[in-house]
């Protein structure tokens, strides 16, 4: 089975303000999914667990089967968070947290990983394609 590398963005400007999600979804180096949307005025911390949140529920809708999945995410609060370094304070941010972890026991072997900006560049450009489309 393969391993699956989820990269997920949230971007917000104004913070809040305008807000969007972007997912890119690697599959054996080749098969590539792409998700995004926009999500209306929320904060940046609301659009990052969204895109998390739209990337296990594509997973789940798909019945993907993989060896490990990896999801990354230039977010290093949002993994601490679901890591339990760190407390969701935020009672905005608790629902969307407590979301999460109801979605992560469908995953044999589910990571969370915080990578720099510059290896996120699919989905921040996909966050960026939502914000800057009239479509989605």
């Amino acid at each position: 089975m393969p391993i699956i590398y989820v990269y997920t963005d949230g971007a917000s400007r104004g913070n809040p303000g305008p807000a969007s999600y972007g997912c890119y979804v690697v599959r054996d180096k080749d098969q590539v999914t792409e998700l995004y949307g926009r999500l209306g005025d929320q904060t940046n911390n609301f659009a990052e667990y969204t895109a998390v949140i739209k990337a296990l529920e594509y997973l789940v809708e798909q019945k993907e089967q993989a060896s490990k999945i990896i999801l990354r995410t230039d977010s290093q609060l949002l993994v601490r968070q679901l890591s339990g370094q760190y407390k969701v304070k935020s009672e905005k941010i608790k629902p969307l947290y407590q979301e999460v972890k109801k979605l992560t026991p469908q995953f044999k072997a589910l990571s969370f990983e915080h990578v720099l900006r510059d290896l996120n560049a699919e989905a921040d450009r996909l966050a960026n394609k939502a914000l800057d489309s009239e479509m989605c």
